[in-house]
C-alpha cells in the first residue's frame, strides 16, 4: 500500500516539477504533463512490483520515477514556446 502512494508522490513531484522548470513547453493544459507523470509513475510502479515480486522496493521507486521523467517529455510542444530574443540561431 505504502509503494502506491509513494508512486502517486514521484508522479506529482516530476509533474509539477516539469511545469516549474519548463513552463513555456506546456503552453495550452497544465494538467496534462502531471497527468502523464501520475499516470506513467503508478504503472511503471505497480509494473515493477510485479515484475519483482514486491522485492527490492528502491529499484521500484527508481524505475517509477525515471519513467516518469521520460514520458512526462511527450506532451510538451517546444513549436509552441515563444522565441528567444536576440535573434540567435543555432545552425547544424
Amino acid at each position: 500500500m505504502w509503494e502506491t502512494i509513494a508512486f502517486v508522490m514521484i508522479g506529482l513531484a516530476v509533474g509539477f516539477g516539469a511545469l516549474l522548470a519548463r513552463p513555456a513547453l506546456y503552453a495550452r493544459s497544465r494538467a496534462l504533463p502531471v497527468g502523464t507523470a501520475l499516470v506513467s509513475a503508478v504503472l511503471a510502479g505497480k509494473l515493477t512490483h510485479y515484475v519483482m515480486d514486491g522485492h527490492a522496493p528502491a529499484v521500484q521507486l527508481a524505475v517509477s520515477g525515471v519513467v516518469a521523467v521520460l514520458l512526462v517529455s511527450v506532451p510538451a510542444r517546444p513549436d509552441l514556446a515563444p522565441r528567444r530574443r536576440g535573434g540567435r540561431h543555432r545552425h547544424a
